[in-house]
Order: structure tokens, then C-alpha cells, then sequence
């Protein structure tokens, strides 16, 4: 069963079409109308996705197009600390941690929280797992 109470109701629907219905010609005619119904629910579900992306889009440009400080580099800010730590934990601990093995030195690298920081950085970027799971689920 579906998760989201649109397709749950037209699933539901459909088997009760099967059930209620035993004029083949009928049932077409009900089921057409159900997808319909399910077409026009999507599209309006795509209008209020679209709709919010336009909306915050306005608000990074009126933030971004703000003089202070604290207003436009906030995000900028919260980006390059979330880079700084992926570049260490990925990038530069590794490195390190293997040329102070091959000089026989034994060191301690901090390794920084990813579980906290990857969902952060990820939805600061636009690349919300959700919604990709969302469309792949759609899509099948």
C-alpha cells in the first residue's frame, strides 16, 4: 500500500470498482474517471511543488541581494563550514592519517559527525533524498 493517502484512496478505489461493478463497460468508464481524478490530483500536487520552489527562490535572491552580513552570508556561511568538514573527513584526514603512517608516526585525526552534517549540506543544496525517492516511486 502506498504511503501517501491520495494513492492509498485510489488504490482503495480501484478494488472497489472490481468488487461493485461487474458490467466490463461500466468499469472501464469508472476506472477512467478514477485516473482521471488521480491526473488532475498530481498536477495540482506539481503546481504547489513548483509553486514553493518559486517562492523560495525569491527568498535566496532578496537574501542574497541583501547588504548585511548577517542576512546574505548566513547561508554561504553554514555551506562552507558543512564543505570544510566534508573535505576534511574525506579528503584531508585520510591523506593525513596515511602520510604519518608511511613516516611511522603515530597521530589522531579528528573525524568529524558526517550523520549530522551530510543532511544539512545536502538539503542546502537542493539534494533532498526524499524527494528523489518520491519521484522514483512515482515513476514505477
Amino acid at each position: 500500500m502506498a504511503f501517501d493517502p491520495v494513492t492509498s484512496a485510489l488504490e482503495i478505489g480501484g478494488k472497489l470498482i472490481d468488487k461493485l461493478i461487474p458490467d466490463p463497460q461500466a468499469k472501464a468508464q469508472a476506472t477512467l474517471q478514477l485516473m482521471q481524478l488521480k491526473q488532475s490530483g498530481e498536477l495540482a500536487q506539481l503546481t504547489s511543488d513548483t509553486d514553493l520552489a518559486k517562492a523560495q527562490i525569491e527568498v535566496n535572491k532578496a537574501e542574497a541581494a541583501s547588504s548585511s552580513l548577517f542576512v546574505a552570508g548566513g547561508r554561504p556561511f553554514v555551506i562552507w563550514v558543512c564543505g570544510a568538514a566534508l573535505a576534511n573527513d574525506f579528503i584531508i584526514r585520510p591523506f593525513a592519517l596515511f602520510l604519518t603512517s608511511l613516516a611511522h608516526i603515530t597521530a589522531q585525526w579528528p573525524s568529524l559527525d558526517m550523520t549530522s552534517l551530510m543532511p544539512l549540506l545536502l538539503g542546502l543544496l537542493g539534494l533532498g533524498a526524499m524527494r528523489t525517492y518520491e519521484k522514483v516511486q512515482a515513476a514505477s
